[in-house]
């Protein structure tokens, strides 16, 4: 864990240096929250990204050109030559021997936004491998014993958000016990804690297991087997979903994965944005969105969001929870045995 916290000790003077140098561009901003679902909501306000060039949307349907090819057509930003002030460091997974690369986040809404970067191209839209998860976490609990805290996501597939093609995971430090829907999840009270559950006040399907106290202490085989194994009973439930919706678009399922050192949370997708009733504007959505934090660009969205709700935000970008549904085949799955 030792690169890894050699990466997150020098964050603050690597931030200012390549915010000075101009490779880094911070967009201030301001928060806003608002309380539906037992969820205290953060929106944020960023004016200055209606100034930002909007990327095109990957392309990861079956027919499209293969990601390589993509890639010649567009610069891949997290491909070497990496910009000096960007570069903080790299990481190797000792198991499977994966490696990655630490970067800034280019466009910054939240001081030290980084992210973990496959060092060779994978797709956005290919799953969350063991090595990807367990680096993932040794951020988190690097980031812990340093007196910080951070979270990791992931958007997986065309309809999640994601905005490079090539595989990344993202993290952003908070300052409080959030983010908010975590808190809704370290308050549920389980009767089977190596079970995963869905948050039933929230109006979408949300799939979430939480992870064992003692996996801050385990070593790195059992580390890789209990996320591995609780990320393997999520993804199995956002597929189900998928399954239950005769409407749902074709292709590879869409998700958006949520990690922080307490619990791992997958949430199924069915579009990449919401337009706005207030407006007729498209708001993009991604993890962060179900994290409980969204991000608009002007007070009329804004206000726009404020009065259609965030629930009913999030609902259209997700699907309908069938929890009741998969607990039920679940039970009758263990009857059989």
């Amino acid at each position: 864990m030792a690169a890894h916290q050699e990466i997150l000790t020098k964050l603050p003077d690597a931030f200012e240096k390549a915010r000075a140098s101009g490779d880094l561009l911070f967009f201030p901003s301001s928060v806003h929250t608002h309380k539906e679902h037992n969820v205290e909501f953060e929106i944020r306000l960023c004016p200055a990204l209606q100034n930002k060039p909007r990327l095109p949307t990957p392309d990861f349907k079956e027919d499209a050109p293969p990601q390589a090819e993509q890639e010649k057509k567009r610069a891949d930003p997290f491909a070497p030559p990496y910009v000096p002030t960007l570069f903080l460091g790299e990481v190797r997974d000792e198991a499977e021997g994966a490696e990655y690369v630490i970067l800034f986040n280019k466009y910054s809404v939240v001081p030290h936004h980084i992210l973990l970067v496959t060092k060779e191209f994978q797709s956005q839209a290919s799953p969350l491998m063991p090595p990807d998860l367990v680096q993932a976490y040794l951020f988190l609990l690097a980031a812990k014993k340093a007196g910080r805290k951070f979270f990791a996501f992931y958007n997986c597939g065309d309809l999640s958000g994601a905005s490079q093609p090539h595989k990344h995971l993202q993290f952003l430090p908070i300052e409080d016990d959030g983010p908010p829907v975590e808190r809704l999840a370290r308050a549920a009270k389980l009767e089977y804690e190596e079970r995963p559950f869905a948050l039933e006040t929230l109006p979408y399907a949300n799939h979430i297991r939480r992870l064992p106290s003692s996996l801050a202490s385990a070593n790195l085989d059992e580390l890789e087997t209990a996320l591995a194994n609780a990320f393997l009973s999520l993804l199995d439930l956002a597929i189900s979903t998928v399954r239950h919706d005769a409407a749902y678009p074709p292709g590879p399922p869409s998700y958006n994965v949520i990690l922080t050192l307490e619990h791992i949370h997958v949430v199924p997708r069915r579009r990449e944005t919401h337009t706005l009733a207030g407006t007729g504007e498209e708001l993009s959505v991604n993890a962060l969105g179900f994290a409980g934090m969204l991000l608009v660009k002007s007070e009329r969205e804004l206000d726009a969001v404020r009065e259609e709700g965030v629930g009913n935000i999030l609902r259209g970008v997700a699907l309908e929870s069938v929890h009741e549904l998969q607990v039920d085949e679940h039970k009758a799955g263990d009857e059989r045995l």
